[in-house]
């Protein structure tokens, strides 16, 4: 007779795996200006940490969000996957140029895109670089060396 708790225990396996990644990502911190105006940054730069972003997350400070360091010049997108706060992002080339910035609802599986080759992506709180009157082709200063 075939026991029913193995797939059981399969299936709470894997969960626990899951919330172990999950636990893993580990985020630094950094200070940048963007078009001038300060904002605290954690910084995603290993995949677990790229990969979990500001996923889950509750609140976000006003003066704070996340700079993704994506290690390599490409076209690369963000979605808002348990994402539950509505968060803006603005895709960042090499020499710290802002290529766009859009708007993202929470929870939902919608492509947000560079405008071209981007090296680091800044997410913040919905409406931040609006407010603030940050545009495509502004800078970004103090962002970390990439190899």
């Amino acid at each position: 007779m075939r026991s029913r708790r193995l797939p059981l225990f399969f299936f709470a396996a894997a969960l626990a795996l899951g919330f172990a990644a999950h636990a893993e990502a580990t985020f630094g911190t950094a200070g940048i200006k963007v078009a001038g105006h300060p904002l605290k940054v954690e910084v995603a730069a290993d995949e677990a940490a790229l990969q979990q972003g500001l996923m889950f997350r509750k609140k976000l400070g006003a003066e704070e969000g996340m700079l993704f360091l994506f290690g390599e010049r490409a076209y690369h997108s963000m979605w808002m996957k348990n994402t539950l706060i509505p968060l803006s992002v603005a895709f960042v080339d090499a020499d710290g140029n802002i290529l766009n910035i859009l708007d993202m609802e929470p929870q939902t599986l919608d492509t947000h895109t560079s405008a071209g080759p981007a090296l680091y992506a800044i997410e913040t709180n919905k409406g931040w670089f609006a407010a603030k009157k940050v545009k495509a082709g502004d800078k970004v200063t103090g962002l970390p060396k990439q190899r």
